[in-house]
């Protein structure tokens, strides 16, 4: 686990260089093309400020975006309770808590450490589970904190997001830019590359954010079960959210990587685009390594 805890780290570097590196070379393909490299600068220097600045306010617009709202012990004392005495088992600082008002089965976790951490649940998922099924669910989002990947998925939700803006936006800046007679031939080939760059750019870092979540997940599953020495438990949790599973109301596919289980509508490409491993397949995981715990 603390060789995890460490990749987290490290990863969390890695991903923001390279989606720097993206914004940049968006910014570079424009001042080719506009014959201005103040914008590459201006590019550069904005990711880098907004990657700070996500740093520590994303977690906050990922709970405004759900729609969540804050809760104390005597708001819901069975949800608070559940994660307040997993706290006490592990030795880690208690999250602020949150509930979610939607009838998709559905929980997360975010923040920038253990000592900013939020975990959340819906009211779907509250409605369904038992006490032993909510504290398998709650376990593995605490995995979540303790294992840094929070972190990681704070960053590329704020990062995600900026790049498609990014994109959106340069996308625009070509297609309304006058252009010159003279020059049409290199017009066009700009034109055309810097389409194509907009295009893919966003779908790398999707492939970016489904990479960190999938494998995530797994290890999230495994440091629950570990924490509650009952696999069986989560395992029963993730099999009524095959049941009962439903899209959120409020959907963005910016946060859906960190989420317990896939929040969208399933679609054609699903299976290629999923944030999640198949529920199936965790399920099996935890029950053929049930007697390791």
């Amino acid at each position: 686990m603390y060789r995890n805890i460490r990749r987290n780290k490290v990863n969390t570097v890695l991903i923001v260089a390279f989606f720097i590196v993206i914004i940049g070379g968006l910014g570079y393909i424009a001042s080719l093309y506009f014959g201005d490299w103040t914008i590459t600068i201006w590019c550069l220097v904005g990711a880098s400020i907004y990657a700070v600045i996500q740093y520590y306010a994303a977690s906050s617009q990922i709970v405004g975006l759900a729609g969540a709202r804050e809760i104390g012990p005597n708001d819901n004392p069975r949800l608070y309770r559940i994660v307040e005495n997993l706290c006490i088992t592990t030795g880690s600082p208690m999250p602020k808590v949150y509930i979610m008002d939607d009838p998709a089965p559905n929980a997360f976790a975010t923040g920038r450490d253990p000592k900013h951490a939020i975990v959340c649940a819906t009211t779907g998922i509250l409605d369904i589970l038992t006490d032993r099924e909510l504290t398998g669910v709650m376990a593995h989002e605490m995995g979540h904190v303790r294992n840094y990947d929070i972190r990681v998925s704070l960053i590329v939700f704020g990062l995600a997001a900026a790049l498609g803006m990014l994109a959106d936006i340069f996308m625009r800046m070509v297609y309304w830019a006058p252009r010159s007679r003279n020059n049409g031939n290199a017009n066009a080939i700009f034109l055309v590359i810097g389409i194509v760059a907009a295009v893919i750019a966003p779908i790398v870092a999707t492939m970016v954010q489904l990479a960190v979540s999938r494998q995530r997940e797994y290890l999230a599953d495994a440091t629950g079960a570990l924490t509650t020495r009952d696999p069986e438990g989560l395992a029963s949790a993730l099999q009524k959210l095959i049941e009962y599973q439903r899209p959120m109301k409020k959907q963005n596919t910016a946060m859906a990587h960190l989420y317990i289980s896939d929040p969208l509508k399933p679609g054609l490409m699903d299976r290629l685009f999923a944030t999640h491993p198949p529920l199936p397949d965790r399920i099996r995981r935890l029950l053929d390594s049930a007697d390791k715990f």
